[in-house]
Order: structure tokens, then sequence, then C-alpha cells
């Protein structure tokens, strides 16, 4: 099941992060870098975060993450996670799926993550994105962007 998570409640934000840790830290092994950002946030971080989180949730227990922000008609997707113990489910993109029919009147997604995340980078390309670039944020560090646009 996908529902809304309340970002602002701190219990919520404590179960986000119980997914986001391990989540980024599989990330951060990958593409061989461990200050990625994600992994130094709190419940408070989150919960200022001024994000929309989607959960999907299997037997009352939070699996999976989307957040987002929406402006001028493009969602820029800041997190999309799973546990690790639930990878390889469809469970992102399940979220991913959700996030679009939710938001039929926006017309461009946009998204960034560790261009040495191959995971996420056949994931993004195989969801119908499109890498618009690539750029080193601090030593070998490089982020891919990709970008998907809907037929107008």
């Amino acid at each position: 099941m996908i529902r809304p998570i309340e970002i602002t409640s701190e219990k919520e934000a404590l179960d986000v992060l119980q997914i986001q840790i391990p989540s980024y830290q599989v990330e951060a092994e990958l593409i061989d870098f461990y200050e990625i950002p994600p992994l130094s946030d709190t419940a408070e971080t989150l919960m200022k975060s001024g994000e929309t989180f989607y959960g999907y949730f299997e037997n009352g227990s939070l699996c999976g993450v989307i957040s987002f922000k929406k402006e001028n008609g493009t969602i820029d997707l800041h997190r999309l996670m799973v546990h690790p113990d639930h990878f390889r489910k469809g469970i992102a993109r399940q979220l991913l799926h959700r996030l679009e029919q939710n938001n039929l009147q926006e017309n461009r997604l946009i998204v960034s993550t560790g261009a040495r995340n191959t995971p996420a980078v056949r994931f993004y390309e195989k969801n119908g994105f499109r890498k618009t670039g690539e750029e080193i944020i601090a030593g070998t560090l490089a982020i891919a962007h990709f970008e998907k646009r809907r037929a107008e």
C-alpha cells in the first residue's frame, strides 16, 4: 500500500530515516563516496525539508519512500529509496508510477543520482528518463542528471 507520509511528524520522519540510512549506505558503497547528504539527515532536517513524501507499506511496515517538490510544471524528485531488505521487489517502480499518476498535470520530472550508481541509472533509463548531463561535485563524485517529459 502506498500512502502519504506526514513528514512534519517526528515519528514519521524517524520511520523514513530507518529506510533512508541503510538505502543510502548502499549507494555510498556503490559510488565509493560516504559523505552524501542523505546520510547526515536527521528527523529534524527531514521535517524541515519542504518535500512531499509517500511511503510504500507492506504488512504495516514502511519499506520504501519517494519524496519530491513541484515547481512550474516540474516535479523535482529528491529521494527514491527502498530498504535493502526489500530490493528487487518493484517497490521503487510502484512509488514512481504512483507519483506520476498523482501528478498528471506536471509535464516534466527531474532527478539526480550518483553517476556510478548503476542500479539507479538503469532504473531511471528503464522508466523513461534520459540523461541530461553529469557533473563532478567533490573529488571523484560524479552526479548524473535525468529528465522525463510527458507528451504534451
